[in-house]
């Protein structure tokens, strides 16, 4: 079986307008002006909810519109917060069973549940499950309709021969059947019959006068009768090659009474033709020029007796009418028209409709109709009844089966969905498969469908009733949906203190916290007069560019009749300004932490500086004084001056400079160890230059108690006297200019301190006969303790030991007594 589900949406319009660049993580935030009401907020998102406690968005801290935990957060107290919840309940839920099962049921229950209260908020989710399961012995309505044309007579013939085979067949799949037999030929006008009197009521030898549609038999258990009534049928003619079927599938379809259609069955109408139709259009060749009214108009007779004063019916006609009858169609035609109906099925959405070929004299017609039922009853389409206009509707379910991924939907205008994410089967595992059809079920396997339902959007309409059912039988799943799209501060009557309330200045009714302004007033709080304008276009005037995603007055200020009024600042010094409080004299860079480094002002946002200033900032001097070296030159010529510093770079040579003027160079070769010896030999009459060698050095040094203090040509040096381990220090300075070198060398040495050796030979004497002295004291030390350990132990032995009295076995008595063994002692005396 085939299951199909469709559930509808309905909306009617949206307006997005966001009201700060953060809409898009807080979509309660998104409401533009006009919209700035309760009912708005409940409908951006599930989570958005209203407070209504006035003076709650003064100077527009905080807006009304949010998230429950957000509103309290900010000072709303719980009583003043509108928050309509999502609820549903299943208001009937009978379980499947089978025809008289039970005593209380003598009809089958194929879908559960039966009915389902909602009261859904705009934009949430409801989940429900449907279980469907195809009842054994399900009552079925079989009614064929055939083409009684001339070139349909040895057809006619093999199903009068054939009735009784359909009918057994039929039984064997359900027993409680019902047959009924209708025909069609055309409508009897030109062009589609001959007309002619000689040939209008006789069209053949052997043919009746056309008509367009005739019930021969009412659905009936009688099935005997079919054979008879089939027989009994005679043919007739028409002239050109479609026939007038859509007639005929109208009229059978909507005269529920007169065919005989039970409620509670599923609706079989098997469509056997050699032709195409005629269609809604077709009529005008023959004058008929009145649209068909899709009304019931068979006569006593079972003729169709208005069928040449309205035009043939559309497809869609024909394909409403199937879908409120809930009926089953099979197309049973000859092999050449199979292509032109399998396009019509296609125009036949979301019924139970197939296609079989027909045998030219219908000799394989029970087989046909014994396969299309078996097809049509695996091919359940869950259908509803709630149609609104522009709408897109889609369903997603799961086979339990065999997990086809199929999807179906409609689409029109605006796209307002019902989304179906996720569905179970009845087993519970878990699928993702998007599918409407379902094949490959058998009677009395189970389908459950966990559905979710959203409504995105509010419509005028709040109430509404859905039927959702399968295609072919007459059960529905009622779902009465009640769309929450009213707050209930909204529809409270107003009280003394709402209406004209003083919070409006006694210019407007106080309505969930908003005021309602009377009159020409306009404002957030009715203070504005201003005719033909809104609170709205008011705020317009206070945003930036005209921009509704612009805070108003920049969050700086409040819009006063359409002027924005700047915020104080707690320091004075401190000020907003501009039109819309867009500038401000503090939030300019800053240097050093300095505002504008302290050499401008700042003027929205920018740092005007002073004269001879530059900079973002106003941190770079234009004068390059302080990129001079002490040799005049900028930067020592080791560098460039930027922004009054030297941004000093690597000569061609590798050697880098640094310092504020770049004339330091650590890794550039000294004159220290090239001057060393002269320094020596001069000041301190030691090195390794003789009189000689030292009277040749290129300088004589000055000496001096202290060097003087270094400059950026001046060169410390200072080396260790091998003679004397003293170290001795001096500096010399390179004049570029002339290459003259002056060298000045301080008078005394850093000597280390003489080493105390007697002192260090005696210590280290004492300490060894010291360490020695105590290493005995503790040996003797350590000896006493355990000597005393020994003799506790021993003591402690003694006194507990117990000693048996014995005799020394290697003493021997001065005595020795030996007793006579055949001496009889006293006895003996005795005898004496």
């Amino acid at each position: 079986m085939a299951l199909w589900l469709a559930f509808v949406l309905f909306t009617v319009r949206e307006v997005f307008a966001q009201s700060s660049s953060s809409s898009s993580s807080f979509p309660c935030h998104a409401l533009s002006g006009e919209n700035y009401t309760c009912e708005h907020c409940i409908s951006q998102h599930p989570s958005c909810t209203w407070c209504t406690m006035p003076g709650f968005d003064e100077n527009n801290r905080h807006s009304r519109c949010d998230t429950s935990e957000r509103l309290l957060y900010n000072g709303c107290h719980d009583e003043f917060i509108e928050n309509p919840k999502t609820e549903y309940y299943i208001a009937r839920d009978e379980p499947l069973s089978n025809a008289g099962e039970t005593e209380e049921e003598s009809e089958a229950i194929q879908l559960k549940p039966q009915e389902i209260l909602i009261s859904m908020r705009p934009k949430d989710v409801v989940s429900f499950d449907v279980t469907f399961r195809q009842a054994l012995d399900y009552p079925v309505d079989l009614y064929y309709l055939m083409d009684l044309s001339f070139s349909m007579a040895d057809d006619k013939q093999k199903l009068t021969e054939l009735g009784d085979l359909l009918s057994e067949r039929m039984r064997k799949i359900t027993k409680n059947f019902r047959l009924g037999f209708g025909s069609y030929v055309d409508k009897k006008v030109m062009p589609f019959v001959d007309a002619r009197p000689e040939r209008a009521s006789r069209p053949c030898e052997t043919c009746v006068d056309p008509y367009g549609f005739k019930n021969h038999m009412s659905l009936t258990k009688d099935t005997r009768r079919f054979a008879k009534e089939v027989n009994e049928s005679a043919v007739s003619g028409n002239l050109d090659a479609p026939e007038g079927g859509f007639d005929a599938i109208m009229q059978a379809l909507t005269c529920t009474d007169k065919i005989g259609w039970r409620e509670k069955s599923r609706k079989m109408i098997v469509f056997s033709t050699d032709a195409g139709f005629h269609y809604a259009g077709d009529g005008r060749l023959g004058g008929l020029v009145v649209p068909n009214d899709g009304n019931c108009h068979l006569d006593n007779d079972g003729y169709y007796s208005v069928s040449t004063e309205f035009d043939y019916p559309s497809i869609s006609q024909v394909y409403q009418k199937i879908r409120e009858t809930q009926a089953n169609m099979i197309f049973a035609v000859t092999e050449e028209q199979v292509p032109l109906y399998q396009r019509l099925r296609g125009a036949l959405p979301e019924i139970s409709a197939s296609v079989g070929k027909l045998a030219n004299d219908s000799s394989n017609v029970v087989e046909l109709v014994q396969e299309q039922y078996d097809v049509c009853k695996k091919m359940n389409i869950i259908n509803n009844n709630f149609q609104p206009r522009n709408h897109h509707h889609r369903c997603v379910m799961c086979c339990r089966k065999f997990h086809k991924k199929l999807s179906w939907s409609t689409t029109s205008t605006l796209r307002r969905v019902f989304k179906f994410p996720t569905l179970q089967h009845a087993k519970g595992r878990k699928v993702m498969n998007r599918t409407n059809v379902c094949d490959g079920i058998k009677v009395g396997d189970t389908i459950t469908f966990n559905l979710t339902l959203e409504v995105t959007q509010c419509t005028d309409q709040r109430e509404f009733l859905i039927k959702i059912g399968p295609s072919g039988l007459s059960e529905v799943l009622l779902i009465r949906l009640n769309v929450l799209c009213d707050c209930d501060c909204s529809s409270k009557q107003l009280d003394s203190l709402s209406r004209a309330a003083e919070y409006c200045n006694y210019n407007g009714d106080l309505v969930c916290g908003v005021c309602q302004c009377h009159h020409n007033r306009v404002g957030r709080r009715c203070e504005c007069e201003a005719p033909g304008m809104s609170t709205a276009a008011l705020d317009m005037m206070c945003r930036k560019n005209n921009d509704t995603r612009a805070p108003i007055c920049e969050g700086r200020g409040d819009c006063d009749c359409g002027r924005c009024v700047c915020y104080k600042r707690e320091n004075i010094n401190e000020v907003y300004s501009g039109q819309f409080c867009e500038c401000d004299n503090f939030n300019c860079p800053r240097h050093k932490k300095k505002l504008c480094a302290g050499h401008g002002e700042c003027v929205c946002q920018q740092c005007k500086c002073d004269p001879g200033w530059v900079g973002r900032a106003c941190e770079c001097p234009i004068s390059q004084d302080s990129c001079i070296a002490s040799n005049g030159k900028i930067c020592n010529g080791r560098g460039v001056c930027e922004c009054g510093v030297c941004k000093c770079f690597t000569d061609p040579e590798g050697i880098r400079y640094s310092g504020p003027t770049c004339e330091i160079c650590p890794t550039c070769p000294t004159k220290c160890i090239e001057y060393k010896p002269c320094v020596m030999c001069q000041q301190f009459k030691t090195g390794p230059y003789n009189e000689s060698m030292c009277a040749q050095c290129p300088f004589t040094v000055i000496p001096v108690d202290e060097l003087p203090e270094s400059n950026n040509t001046g060169v410390k040096c200072q080396f260790v006297d091998q003679a004397d381990d003293c170290t001795f220090y001096f500096m010399y300075e390179l004049d570029e200019d002339t290459n003259n070198v002056t060298v000045w060398v301080r008078k005394e040495k850093d000597c280390p301190p003489p080493v105390p050796v007697l002192a260090i030979v005696l210590g280290v004497i004492a300490g060894i006969v010291l360490i020695g002295l105590i290493l005995l004291l503790i040996w003797k030390l350590l000896t006493i303790i355990h000597d005393r350990r020994e003799y506790a132990k021993f003591e402690k032995e003694r006194l507990m030991a117990k000693w048996d009295t014995g005799e020394n076995p290697i003493f021997h008595p001065a005595t020795t007594t030996f007793k006579n063994p055949a001496y009889g002692g006293n006895k003996l005396s005795n005898d004496l």
